[in-house]
């Protein structure tokens, strides 16, 4: 499917939205982004502007075709707790060119189940709506809490680890791993989900 025919999309799981950016998302956005637990496995925190930036980006890619990093809201609460969604890396990557799905929440709510909740989502938006073949995701090889959630979400190692490019391959963090999944096994794993989830709104 053309990606420019799709609107912009708000999705909804049983305890999350997942949606545009607005305005007053953007200070806690910037808190999450400033917390040093929140941020170990990326080279730095980022300061209130370089937060600003990053909700800029996703919220301009979104409004142009329908669908990105979207904000991330605890429905209960009406909360922000951080980003999930899909993705186009620029960097030169070994499965270039792709689609990634990635997450990042406030501590406060880590292991809740919100990351695979909200990516579950992602990736049925990604197969049936987007059509991908497949959707990738990729983190330094330390972090064991998001390498666990992509599998929860049924992807696998492609045993194709590299350096990141944005980062001297000297650097701590430098090594990642690439994990996949693809349409066909998606499917095949999740046919309640591919069936009948919740309805996009």
């Amino acid at each position: 499917m053309n990606s420019s025919l799709i609107p912009t999309s708000v999705l909804e799981t049983e305890r999350l939205l997942l949606r545009q950016w607005r305005d007053d998302d953007y200070e806690v956005f910037a808190e999450i982004n400033a917390d040093p637990r929140v941020m170990a496995f990326y080279p730095n925190i980022l300061s209130p502007a370089e937060s600003d930036e990053l909700a800029d980006r996703c919220r301009d890619l979104i409004a142009a075709r329908g669908w990105g990093f979207w904000a991330l809201e605890l429905k209960r609460s009406g909360d922000l707790i951080g980003l999930i969604g899909l993705n186009q890396p620029q960097h030169r990557l070994p499965c270039s060119p792709c689609t990634e799905i990635g997450w990042r929440l406030c501590f406060e709510h880590w292991g809740k189940g919100y990351a695979t909740e909200a990516g579950m989502r992602a990736l049925q938006f990604a197969f049936e709506m987007l059509l991908l073949d497949q959707v990738v995701a990729f983190t330094t090889v330390t972090n064991r809490r998001s390498i666990a959630v992509m599998q929860r979400l049924g992807m696998t190692d492609s045993n194709r680890n590299f350096k990141h490019p944005a980062l001297e391959s000297s650097h701590a963090l430098s090594e990642h791993v690439l994990y996949s999944i693809t349409r066909s096994d998606w499917k095949l794993k999740h046919p309640l989900n591919h069936e009948g989830a919740t309805q996009q709104r």
